[in-house]
């Protein structure tokens, strides 16, 4: 059982981490989309591969704690299109655009 008093304890903490780490949710969010449009010109760099990667991990992750299912749900699809093998594709360089403007809008909206 929950403690009704501890409730705006535990809001105001909650509010006080996502101040703390927006600024790298942001970033994660920005090698997102800096990695969509390096594969949209098919100049995708192993380095930006592996960091959207692990940024798309790790926003999956955050987001979750924060109570931002979709945003979680956005950053594991981007994540698993991040997992594989870079290669020409608008599509893929296409939704991955999309879901970074889609994370951009929730850790944006969430503030």
């Amino acid at each position: 059982m929950t403690d009704p008093a501890g409730q705006p304890a535990l809001t105001e903490a909650l509010g006080r981490l996502w101040v703390q780490f927006l600024p790298q949710m942001e970033e994660r969010v920005a090698i997102l989309e800096s990695a969509a449009a390096a594969l949209a010109a098919n100049q995708l760099s192993i380095e930006q591969h592996q960091a959207a990667h692990a940024a798309a991990h790790k926003l999956a992750g955050v987001l979750g704690t924060f109570g931002l299912t979709k945003g979680t749900i956005l950053a594991r699809e981007a994540e698993t299109l991040c997992s594989a093998e870079p290669g020409p594709g608008s599509a893929v360089a296409a939704r991955l655009a999309q879901i970074a403007a889609q994370l951009h809008a929730i850790v944006q909206n969430r503030k």
